[in-house]
């Protein structure tokens, strides 16, 4: 037990703490890097240069207003202690008076203007952040959970957001402070700065001990924080699958498992970052002590004057507060720094692949598609597609079978250049796709999932995803053509009718209706159908069908299905077991053959 209590207390910064995972685990990463962090913050606050340099200008007046006080005073009590009243003390009480109303006011303008500053800066950190997300490769987001970047998006900006409205502020308030206090002091008594100063090396020792700590703490924090929100994102999405095996208890444990290693990393960091104000109040009474009776002793002696002695007394505080501030500060800005970092690594990504130099766009193709010799891996050691070679003449419909894990949707990836082919030519009525512009490529090409998404909007919306210059008569025009206007208009609101996230509310069946129409709408002159039946009721599947039919009519179409008997009608077939095209073929050909389709098609006949 001691040991579990212990053990923060023990934190030694290292790759593998850093990274959060056990040292030998999984290759190590290069440790962190927060000057570059703040650098690059620093950046986005310069687009604001003229307005941060008057928040820094206030902060600076502020800091003078801030010392002027206290050696006021202290002239006070020298000049006026025994002298008489009257005039002179009315204009000292005015002048102080003044300088501390322009002091707050000051402080007001300086909060203001920073919390524009960044607000704006944040803004754009986001803006630039979601787009960059936009412009990262499919490769990017298949290895990692949506709950972890959206953490990133909102969680990490939050705690950077913080940061600058209040933190950038009160530090370089603080530092501004700590150097004028220090250079005053030194102007009325070397000896009392001397005493003053006794306290900084037990202060620096206390704070190395904490920081070393909480750096690790902190970001350990974040990275716990994106993980459970990535573990509750799946879950929420997987509630029917959760719920279809009775794996509550289990999903629940693993959630605690989650939530524990939050609450001990939080637990430790706010715990060893708390000694911070302990460790302040302890020792900026350790230094008023020490002023007050040194002082005192040096007073009687005509050394120094008790006018001095209540600056140093005000003063020292003012030494303490702000090395306080910085301290508590510090902690908040390492926090923020983990979350920035954690955006900067997402902005660091490489965005997906540009265009070669001489891509060009293309107005029109017929769907003439070519694989010559294509072989592929995700990861090197193992081929996914091997030495693949195959024609599609315009307008054919080329069914693609095979056992999970063959490479029939890995096909579709290097088409749609999703991912890049590691050796072979793929083209698209003679033209090499790496020399077509992706753009262009894309949008002559249509998609129809076994797992339409659909977006949160009303479903005109979501049909006219496919074209968005559609007129309302082309949308429902498509609608018709996909059999889905019939259900649309028994729906409350018909085709106005605003969908939940991922089109929730109606059937999956209607899903993929909705993603024919919208397929339908965008008018590609090749579509890819994966398993766009499966999972469907007989009635259901009828009109799907027919709507599938009307829009492969004059298409180049590519269909990846399992049931066999879909597919029959199929230019070609080709069958793909572990990443190689073991027959090609149409079906009568293929069940000629009395190969692997005969085998498949023959048993889920019987």
């Amino acid at each position: 037990m001691w040991e579990a209590l212990s053990e923060p207390f023990r934190y030694r910064r290292s790759v593998a703490d850093a990274e959060g995972t056990p040292a030998g685990k999984r290759p190590k990463r290069k440790a962190k890097n927060w000057q570059g962090t703040l650098k690059r913050i620093w950046h986005y606050l310069s687009h604001r240069s003229g307005r941060l340099s008057l928040v820094l200008l206030m902060v600076l007046l502020s800091s003078a207003l801030t010392l002027l006080g206290p050696y006021l005073i202290g002239t006070a009590i020298d000049d006026y202690l025994e002298g008489p009243g009257g005039t002179p003390w009315v204009l000292f009480l005015v002048g102080l008076a003044a300088v501390y109303v322009l002091n707050s006011l000051v402080g007001w303008l300086q909060n203001i203007w920073m919390i524009t500053i960044a607000q704006e800066t944040v803004y754009r950190m986001r803006v630039d952040l979601f787009g960059h997300l936009h412009r990262l490769p499919i490769p990017f987001f298949a290895k990692r959970q949506r709950g972890e970047l959206m953490s990133r998006m909102t969680n990490d900006m939050d705690n950077v957001s913080s940061t600058l409205n209040s933190s950038a502020i009160q530090i370089f308030s603080s530092v501004l402070i700590l150097a004028g206090t220090i250079i005053v002091m030194l102007l009325l008594s070397p000896l009392m700065t001397l005493l003053t100063f006794l306290v900084v090396p037990l202060m620096a020792l206390g704070m190395r001990w904490i920081t070393r700590r909480t750096d690790v703490l902190f970001k350990e924090r974040q990275r716990n924080l994106g993980d459970l929100n990535g573990f509750t994102e799946e879950t929420l999405s997987g509630q029917r699958i959760i719920k279809a095996f009775s794996q509550e208890e289990q999903v629940i444990m693993q959630f605690g498992e989650r939530n524990e290693r939050i609450k001990l990393s939080s637990f430790w960091a706010q715990t060893i970052s708390g000694f911070i104000p302990k460790l302040m109040n302890g020792l900026n009474n350790l230094s008023f002590a020490i002023i007050a009776g040194v002082g005192g002793i040096l007073a009687i002696r005509g050394a120094i004057t008790v006018g001095v002695i209540v600056v140093f007394v005000e003063y020292a505080r003012q030494f303490t507060r702000p090395l306080n501030d910085l301290a508590n500060q510090w902690n908040t800005l390492l926090s923020a720094i983990a979350g920035a970092e954690r955006v900067f690594e997402v902005l660091d990504e490489d965005v997906e692949e540009k265009d070669e130099s001489d891509a060009v766009s293309i107005r029109e193709i017929k769907g003439a598609v070519v694989f010559s010799h294509v072989s592929f891996s995700y990861d090197k050691g193992g081929e996914t597609l091997n030495d693949i070679s195959f024609e599609a003449k315009p307008g054919e419909t080329v069914a693609i079978i095979g056992p999970t894990g063959a490479g029939k949707t890995s096909l579709i990836q290097l088409l749609s250049r999703f991912y890049e082919a590691d050796s072979g030519r793929i083209t698209v009525d003679g033209h090499d796709i790496t020399s077509i512009r992706r753009e262009s490529l894309r949008s002559h090409m249509a998609f129809v999932l076994q797992d339409s998404f659909l977006f949160e909007g009303t479903i005109r919306e979501n049909i006219r995803y496919g074209k968005l210059e559609a007129t309302d008569e082309q949308v429902e025009q498509a609608a018709r053509l996909a059999n889905a206007h019939s259900f649309i208009v028994r729906l409350n609101g018909g085709y106005n009718k605003v969908l939940e996230v991922d089109g929730s509310g109606i059937s999956q069946g209607q899903k993929q209706l909705l993603a024919i129409a919208r397929a339908i709408l965008a008018d590609p002159a090749i579509l890819v159908l994966d398993e766009a039946t499966s999972s469907i009721d007989t009635v259901t599947e009828i009109k799907i069908q027919e709507g599938l039919q009307r829009l492969m009519q004059g298409r180049t179409s590519f269909v990846i299905a399992h049931r066999l008997n879909t597919i029959r009608q199929a230019d070609q077939i080709l069958v793909l077991k572990d990443g190689g095209l073991l027959e090609k073929g149409s079906h009568n050909e293929l069940l000629a053959q009395r190969g692997l389709y005969s085998e498949l098609y023959l048993g889920q006949l019987q």
